[in-house]
């Protein structure tokens, strides 16, 4: 205070403050906002968003993180909750929405606790302690799996898909996706870099195929050029196969026709000797990756040699370890060393090339739907499958799925809770309640009542039966890991640690201080912090969702 009691300003008049119970209500507001807007998209049976871009654009999914990246969202403390969402992607595959949904409950929950005068580092040690305690039980509860049992790979890739827009043909896909990884494995580590995923409309998901090697979605450059090459030498070519120009403008004055025909002459020369090059390094395949001028496309199908220009970038990264090749950048160095080996075969019905090395350290999935956004959404679910039966693999331990793992963890923390001494006992019950939301959830997006498939969830887990999970086709609870609904261990626990951890990053914040608006976005509408209607581009999201 100054003299006379006039407050002393230190802050900007644009600048905003929120402070104690005020920004922790902002900023719980704002993380609830976010998982209610995914929820309702959870499960078997979950609903699917339309988002429609700034551009028009639009993307019809149910998968969470494409969700969140893909809604306008404006709020620092949501983007927070959205970065569970990412890591969550990274470290596990799936689990994207189940770990946002479990971070929202939490903060739902400790809003009560804050509400009853317990300090946020209570709540925060509590949240801790029953996070490494909930980890540590999935450890116990979770059945060892084997990398070559197919059974149970496969119910772990269909689960992962149900609900995705793979369900009809998920015997087929699920099938794909275990020969997929089993030929990326390499002494018990799967390494999907050797994977490519490559789309195509106009066909039914049951139509999709594996390949082993790659595709190059390219027609030949000349009618005359072979279609198809066995024991092809294969060279990837980094460079253009047309005439250099130079790198200024330059100017030639030309005084009669023959000086003009010799610069021609000349520069026909010039594609002669690469075309030439190429020849004499062996080459019978070649896959450019920039252009090739027409009078060297003469001269290659003379040659005899299949040419593909402007092939992708990432398809000749993908060719170099399925043939062995190099990717060459100088054509004056080439040599028969850097040539890959391989079948080149062309399939005129979907217009691309079947590329297989002799020593294939590749494969392509290709993934076939009816429209682009049918497509899309069946790509989305096949890499989180992917992701999941890789992690799997490599972790080799699952649990089972429909909620029995949360409800099971939410039982045992609840006997841990009662040897939690002061109010972090509090905070690990809360814990536990959170954790149930997963199975609540789940039968709410299939039509039942809520209340009575987690009682008799609980009834059954208290009886013994570790494995009792909401089977949302049969409307019944069961035995999940019989039924085939299983999930990975690994995806839980970094569910479970990705949730604590951003819930516990908010439950920290007892100020915000802004050199603006609270809004991320600087370029949009004002917005103030009053709550969860303040939240700059966050106002009616929940609503709207």
């Amino acid at each position: 205070m100054q003299q006379g009691g006039q407050p002393m300003i230190v802050m900007s008049e644009e600048s905003q403050r929120v402070k104690d119970q005020d920004a922790q209500n902002y900023n719980i507001s704002a993380a609830r906002a976010v998982s209610e807007a995914v929820r309702s998209t959870l499960g078997p049976k979950g609903m699917d968003k339309m988002l429609v871009d700034s551009m028009g654009d639009v993307t019809i999914t149910n998968d969470g993180v494409t969700i969140l990246k893909e809604m306008d969202i404006d709020n620092p403390t949501a983007e927070m909750i959205i970065e569970v969402a990412e890591t969550q992607e990274d470290e596990a595959g799936d689990g994207t929405t189940t770990a946002v949904a479990i971070a929202g409950e939490l903060l739902k929950n400790a809003e009560d606790l804050l509400e009853q005068d317990i300090h946020p580092t209570a709540i925060i040690r509590g949240f801790h302690l029953a996070s490494e305690q909930a980890r540590d039980e999935i450890g116990n509860v979770a059945e060892e799996v084997e990398a070559d049992d197919e059974d149970l790979l496969r119910s772990v890739a269909e689960t992962s898909m149900t609900g995705k827009g793979a369900e009809l043909n998920k015997e087929h896909l699920s099938q794909l996706i275990i020969d997929a990884v089993s030929a990326v494995t390499v002494d018990g580590t799967v390494d999907l870099e050797f994977l490519n995923i490559e789309t195509q409309t106009g066909r039914s998901a049951g139509e999709s195929e594996l390949i082993n090697g790659g595709t190059v979605d390219k027609d030949p450059v000349h009618d005359d050029m072979p279609k198809s090459v066995e024991d092809a030498n294969i060279l990837l070519l980094d460079q253009a196969v047309e005439v250099e120009e130079t790198n200024v403008d330059t100017e030639v004055s030309v005084t009669d026709p023959d000086q003009l025909q010799q610069f021609l002459d000349q520069e026909e020369e010039q594609l002669k000797q690469k075309v030439q090059q190429i020849a004499d390094s062996g080459a019978d395949v070649v896959f450019c990756q920039k252009g090739i001028d027409d009078l060297a496309q003469h001269y290659l199908a003379k040659e005899g040699i299949l040419a593909v220009r402007r092939a992708k970038k990432s398809d000749i990264e993908f060719l170099r370890e399925v043939v062995g090749a190099d990717i060459v950048s100088d054509l004056s160095s080439v040599t028969a060393d850097n040539l890959g080996y391989g079948d080149v075969t062309r399939d005129d019905e979907d217009e691309m090339f079947y590329v297989t090395g002799d020593d294939n350290h590749g494969v392509t999935l290709i993934l076939r739907g009816s429209t682009d956004h049918v497509v899309d959404e069946l790509e989305r679910g096949l890499t989180d499958a992917l992701d999941v039966v890789s992690q799997t693999v490599s972790d080799g331990r699952i649990v089972a799925g429909g909620g029995a793992i949360e409800v099971e963890v939410a039982s045992r923390l609840r006997d841990f809770a009662d040897s939690v001494e002061g109010r972090e006992q509090l905070a690990v019950e809360a814990f536990a309640d959170s954790l149930e939301l997963v199975p609540r959830v789940l039968a709410e997006n299939a039509g039942l009542d809520s209340i009575d498939t987690l009682v008799d969830l609980r009834a059954d887990h208290e009886a013994g039966d570790v494995r009792a999970g909401l089977n949302v086709f049969s409307s019944s609870v069961e035995d999940t890991f019989d039924a085939g609904v299983v999930e990975p261990a690994h995806s839980k626990e970094q569910a479970l640690s990705s949730a604590t951890e951003a819930a516990n990053l908010v439950l920290k914040i007892d100020d915000i201080i802004s050199a603006g608006d609270l809004s991320t976005d600087k370029g949009g509408d004002e917005g103030g912090p009053g709550g969860a209607g303040g939240m700059g581009g966050m106002g009616g999201m929940g609503g709207a969702m």
